[in-house]
């Protein structure tokens, strides 16, 4: 059958570059092991050329994938189940790109895009370890693409086809419009009947979500290398890769520290969790290889200049990339499932995630324990007074953190392997915190020292000498901050709250430390103090995590309507309520719901908020904004919003919202008298005066012949606040009397004045009714983030330290 509409030529070419990338990738593998193994010169280098040539074919079947899925998408074409499940027509063209990396197929190719970029530049760069190196990037290739093959063998699948046609995909069989009912066969026009697709997650539509996945999967793909030149080591039984492997360590650590930092940047500005890290486990799963990562950088550089602990750096390395393959099988395999905010899951290929770690596992170790015995040691004991021995005590330090932290994060691997049901915590935050916060001390302080030691022995008064008044200065800074800083975080107790201050003065210690080193030691050297602004960076990220959580503060503390009930997520306590057009305090602050749109563009719904200071000296906007879920979870996702100052954040979403509609509730009749109270749900109402052609703003200007009387009334809520409300009546020629209501729309309440009663009493009638569909209102919650702009300075301050390194290594080309 041919049906109506259908673009089938960017599929077909997409499968035929996926199969050719396939095929190429094993050519290249194979032929990059038979070049490192070639002893002879002429049949090295053949083998060489016939593993380049594959490889180069391979990435550049790999850019065409990419560019044939974005065809696809760019193009709506909705045939493909791909198009449909991650794009609809409304996404702007920076989403439609997000949209390609949003499915498992997507992220797996951009995984691959990257390792043919860095394996292009192994290759072209030739060394002697190219071979080997650009063969396991090859394997890595292959497996990957195995990822995207979708094919079968009965119903054992292999891989999931990005290009498969949505007809083809079974998604259809659920919806009988699509068949014709008479031969029940697919109807030849049923992409007239799919109008839109599916769309992206709602928390996936900002712009972090561009760069972020690029960046973070350039950092996993640039993990493979130091693995790579580890195993060629093992293989060819030489370990002088350990020089040009510098490099590409620091790059590899450059790229996975930004992209797992993009993320926290990413969560801060649309998750709406409060943060930038909630030790969330997709969270975890990227941080643990990066600290292992630096952890067997550091013992490169120590056995690079001492000779030791070449054994931990195999291992490390090893590790690294193992861990970073494990991620992706806690990230895809849906094994984290309720555990995670923004882990994903999709198309079944947990037996080939299981393969992929596997197939580098057991290599690295099978090998790393044939050659135990034949990596060099030296059996001499590490002087304490040595660069060597406390950069080995970091690293093992960071090692059993990122063990902690992986260990912790496994737990739903672990009750589902051994069928336990082992829980969470109750407070999970604090469970990590309370270890990792003395990881932070220990990191922060040997930061500071350990370069002030030389390698393999250090004069001790020439360490005292160095590092006294970077101590001192850190001393006196560190006491300061914790005598005026006005940390007084007592949620866990004075044992943790001293740890807190303990850490400050360890990370205050690290930058003040590592900037003396560059002026005291290196003489102000910038070109080769890559690894003291790295630390400087290093020191400044733990600065801000501290300052910025301990001294967080929750600004939008309700006291007066609580609309929503506690969630696990929500708590009405730290939502303050806002009414539209009406000021409300909160604290410091008062604030105004003043209006709300939707951006054509976007289509998100965007909050016009003003906060003013009481003292009238500071006023600003903020425009946090909710986007309808279209998957994932029904309702909206909340996206945040803040004012930036140079010392804090003030950080706001809204929580929950909800736009006036028909009005059902009806009026209660009391009878009051001038000076009576009379009660609400909330509090109380008393009628104060009785007006009569009193001007008020409710009531219309009068004319000759009309006349008003006005009840002035306060409403004063069980929190003490009050508002003043004026029902009154007018009675216009002839007696008609026109009744004016009044609310105090905050507290859901509508006053009217029925009548006077009884004349001689002075009893009046007024009318009570309790509404919660008066007015637009919502619930804000709004965070104050200390010196959280440290934490994001501190983050570039390492990446240029990183690069700063990383060009420092890879200019002494004698080495590489």
């Amino acid at each position: 059958m041919n049906f109506i509409g259908e673009n089938l030529l960017p599929g077909q070419i997409g499968y035929f570059l996926i199969t050719l990338a396939f095929t190429g990738s094993i050519v290249a593998a194979i032929a990059f092991f038979k070049s490192n193994a070639e002893k002879d010169a002429l049949l090295k280098n053949s083998w060489f050329n016939i593993a380049k040539w594959s490889y180069l074919a391979a990435s550049v079947s790999i850019v065409g994938i990419i560019l044939c899925l974005l065809y696809i998408l760019f193009n709506h074409l909705f045939e493909y189940e791909y198009a449909w499940k991650h794009s609809d027509r409304s996404l702007q063209m920076e989403y439609i790109l997000s949209s390609l990396w949003e499915g498992q197929e997507g992220s797996f190719l951009l995984w691959a895009f990257w390792h043919a970029v860095l394996g292009l530049v192994i290759i072209f760069n030739k060394n002697r370890w190219a071979a080997g190196v650009a063969g396991v990037i090859s394997i890595a290739q292959v497996v990957i693409m195995s990822m995207v093959l979708g094919i079968y063998f009965g119903d054992f699948q292999i891989g999931h086809n990005p290009f498969i046609l949505i007809r083809n995909s079974g998604m259809l069989d659920a919806a009988p419009i699509f068949f014709d009912p008479k031969t029940g066969a697919l109807r030849a026009d049923y992409l007239s009947m799919i109008q839109d697709g599916n769309g992206l997650n709602a928390t996936l539509q900002n712009y972090w979500m561009t760069i972020h996945p690029p960046m973070l999967f350039l950092g996993f793909a640039a993990c493979i290398v130091p693995y790579a030149y580890a195993l060629t080591g093992l293989i060819n039984k030489d370990h002088s890769w350990t020089r040009p492997v510098l490099p590409w360590a620091s790059f590899a650590a450059m790229s996975l520290g930004v992209g797992i930092m993009m993320g926290a940047a990413w969560a801060y500005e649309s998750l709406n969790f409060g943060g930038y890290w909630a030790w969330d486990p997709v969270e975890n799963a990227s941080l643990v290889p990066w600290l292992i990562l630096i952890s067997g950088l550091h013992t490169n550089l120590i056995y690079v200049h001492a000779k030791y602990s070449l054994k931990s750096t195999y291992l490390f390395y090893i590790l690294s990339f193992i861990f970073i393959i494990y991620s992706t099988y806690l990230t895809r395999s849906g094994v984290l499932g309720d555990t995670s905010v923004h882990s994903f899951t999709g198309n079944d290929m947990n037996w080939q995630l299981l393969t992929f770690i596997f197939a580098f596992l057991l290599p690295g170790i099978y090998f790393l324990i044939k050659r135990w015995k034949e990596i060099p040691t030296i059996s001499k004991e590490e002087n304490m007074y040595s660069r060597e021995f406390w950069m080995f005590i970091g690293s093992l330090i960071l090692f059993i953190s990122g063990l902690i932290i992986i260990g912790k994060t496994s737990m739903p691997v672990f009750n589902k392997i051994f069928k336990t049901n082992i829980a969470q915590p109750e407070d999970v935050l604090f469970s990590y915190n309370q270890v990792q916060i003395f990881i932070a001390l220990l990191i922060g302080i040997l930061t500071a020292i350990t370069q002030y030691f030389k390698y393999k022995n250090t004069p001790r008064g020439y360490f005292v000498k160095k590092i006294m008044l970077p101590t001192i200065i850190s001393v006196v800074a560190s006491l300061l901050i914790s005598i005026f800083g006005n940390i007084n975080y007592t949620q866990h107790g004075a044992g943790f709250l001293m740890a807190i201050h303990l850490a400050l003065f360890a990370s205050i210690y690290a930058v003040v430390a590592n900037i003396g080193y560059i002026f005291i030691v290196l003489k102000g050297k910038i070109k080769i103090s890559g690894a003291s602004v790295a630390h400087i960076g290093f020191g400044m990220i733990l600065l801000g995590v501290l300052l910025s959580s301990s001294k967080k503060e929750i600004l939008s503390i309700n006291t007066t309507f609580k609309v929503f009930e506690k969630t696990k997520d929500e708590d009405p306590a730290e939502n303050i309520t806002l009414f539209k057009g009406v000021p409300t305090d909160m604290g410091k602050y008062m604030v105004t719901y003043l209006n709300d749109s939707i951006n054509e563009r976007d289509r998100k719904m965007y909050f016009h908020i003003h906060l003013e200071t009481k003292d009238g000296k500071e006023e600003f906007d903020l425009y946090p904004y909710v986007l309808k879920n279209n998957k994932g979870s029904e309702g909206f996702g909340a996206t945040p919003n803040s004012k930036h100052y140079w010392h804090s954040d003030i950080y706001a979403y809204v929580s929950a919202f909800q736009l006036a509609t028909a009005d059902t509730a009806s009026f209660r009749n009391v009878e009051v008298a001038v000076g009576d109270t009379t009660f609400y749900s909330n509090g109380m109402l008393v009628l104060n005066n009785v007006a009569v052609n009193q001007p008020a703003d409710n009531i219309p200007k009068l004319s000759d012949n009309q006349m008003s009387m006005t009840l002035d009334m306060t409403v004063i809520s069980k929190t003490g606040n009050k508002y003043p409300i004026k029902p009154g009546v007018v009675v216009n020629n002839g007696n008609e009397i026109v009744q004016i209501s009044d609310t105090a729309a905050s507290q859901g309440l509508v006053v009217k004045f029925n009548k006077v009663s009884n004349t001689q009493s002075g009893k009046l009638e007024i009318g009570i009714k309790e509404s919660n569909t008066l007015s637009d209102f919502l619930t804000l919650k709004v965070i104050r983030f200390p010196f959280v702009g440290v934490l994001w300075l501190g983050i570039i301050v390492m990446a240029i330290g990183f690069v700063l390194s990383m060009f420092q290594r890879a200019s002494r080309r004698s080495n590489i």
